[in-house]
């Protein structure tokens, strides 16, 4: 599996956290690295450890090219290679000794707000633009949190479409009339989470699964739907290896489920708001926030919409025992995604690459994918009252884009 995802650009930072401070320890499939930025602005990601006597990197000095030891000043490049020894230097001028060390360095690239990373081996694929990062006119914030548990119970959540009706229609609902609207930000918003987690609860009445170029499009029936809707006719695209494609309609989404290692997941919430009418600034930075796992109390916020993820991915422990599974009609999805992985690991065994590896740069140029739109915020109006239930309530710019709604709702009902 490591050598499988390793063929992939994982993001490792938003470009803000670096912003407020030029280094970040970052752990990407069980390697302890740090990503900086040096004075010039560019970015580096290598070994944590300093090579002379293992010194934390992260509290490095940024030089104008590269990150310096604070120990005894060893100085090392993006590619990892040590450039500057001082004492040793001072006492031998003529000293080949920096030549000879080299810690890890591997690849970074920023798009749309990320910063990502490459592990794997030569050469370089091209880093997919998919469509979300590259939109033109939109709105873009980043959420994140350290997940206690191995990225592919995540991963497998969202090929089970059923969970939608019980864990965000009926445990929501739940969570909400055992806490009142005094849990919340007020009786408006607990009012409108109830409403939701009731269209949510609408029982599933058939769900199917396709393979197509770039993942997994998983669709389904509710009751009162047919398949002319779109959560059946467009479907819900999974992006392999470990992505899950946003909703339609006003926001769209990736949530990308970053193996940390065996038993930790980055996951990163990217959403990208489009608000026709409305006076949408551009961003020179986009904005990044982190979700807590859980209340003050250690609670699970079950409540929320992306609470109840949290606490289904966490509670099956640092590594779901599958060997206890039981899995039924309901769990298509997820034994079709692990033949995929199977398929796509004995792949990269015989030499190949697996799917969603780039090499030409025009095919990786502007990638984009369907989207329903079925479950999510069908008007503006609907969408201004949407934030505070689920992960993005933590976010600094929360009340900009309901600002930014309100107006492209005032345009629309201008409009006519």
């Amino acid at each position: 599996m490591g050598e499988l995802l390793r063929r992939y650009w994982h993001p490792v930072a938003a470009a803000e956290e670096l912003l407020k401070s030029p280094t970040k320890a970052v752990k990407l499939l069980c390697e302890e690295l740090v990503l900086y930025r040096d004075r010039s602005g560019k970015y580096g990601l290598i070994d944590r450890f300093c090579a002379h006597r293992r010194v934390d990197l992260t509290y490095g000095i940024p030089e104008e090219h590269g990150l310096r030891c604070m120990y005894h000043g060893w100085q090392y490049d993006e590619t990892g290679q040590c450039v500057e020894q001082p004492f040793e230097e001072t006492v031998r001028p003529d000293a080949k000794f920096k030549d000879k060390i080299k810690v890890n360095g591997y690849p970074v690239q920023e798009l749309g707000g990320l910063i990502f990373a490459y592990l794997g081996p030569q050469p370089v694929p091209e880093l997919p633009r998919w469509d979300l990062f590259v939109a033109e006119n939109a709105f873009r914030h980043i959420g994140a949190v350290e997940i206690p548990g191995n990225w592919l119970q995540i991963m497998e959540n969202s090929l089970d479409p059923v969970h939608l009706e019980w864990m965000h229609g009926n445990g929501v609902e739940y969570s909400l009339l055992k806490q009142g609207p005094e849990g919340g930000p007020g009786q408006v918003w607990f009012d409108h989470a109830l409403a939701t987690s009731r269209v949510y609860k609408t029982p599933h009445e058939k769900i199917g699964f396709d393979v197509f170029e770039h993942g997994i499009i998983k669709r389904r029936v509710v009751e009162g739907q047919t398949e002319e809707d779109d959560a059946w006719r467009v479907g819900h695209p999974m992006i392999f290896p470990n992505i899950l494609g946003g909703y339609g309609g006003l926001n769209l989404g990736f949530q990308y489920r970053v193996p940390m290692d065996d038993t930790h997941t980055w996951h990163v919430w990217y959403t990208t708001y489009f608000m026709p009418g409305a006076d949408v600034p551009k961003q020179d930075v986009v904005p990044y926030y982190e979700v807590p796992l859980t209340d003050e109390n250690g609670r699970y916020m079950t409540e929320l919409i992306d609470g109840g993820d949290l606490m289904a991915w966490s509670t099956q422990g640092p590594i779901a025992k599958r060997e206890l599974e039981r899995l039924g009609e309901s769990d298509k999805g997820v034994i079709l995604y692990r033949k995929l992985l199977e398929q796509q690991m004995a792949l990269v065994e015989d030499g190949g690459d697996p799917m969603n590896v780039f090499r030409d740069p025009v095919k990786s140029q502007y990638v984009e994918f369907p989207r329903e739109s079925s479950y999510n915020a069908t008007s503006a109006r609907r969408a201004v009252k949407a934030f505070r239930y689920n992960g993005t309530r933590f976010s600094q710019v929360v009340e900009q884009i309901e600002d930014l709604y309100a107006q492209s709702a005032d345009a629309a009902e201008q409009a006519g």
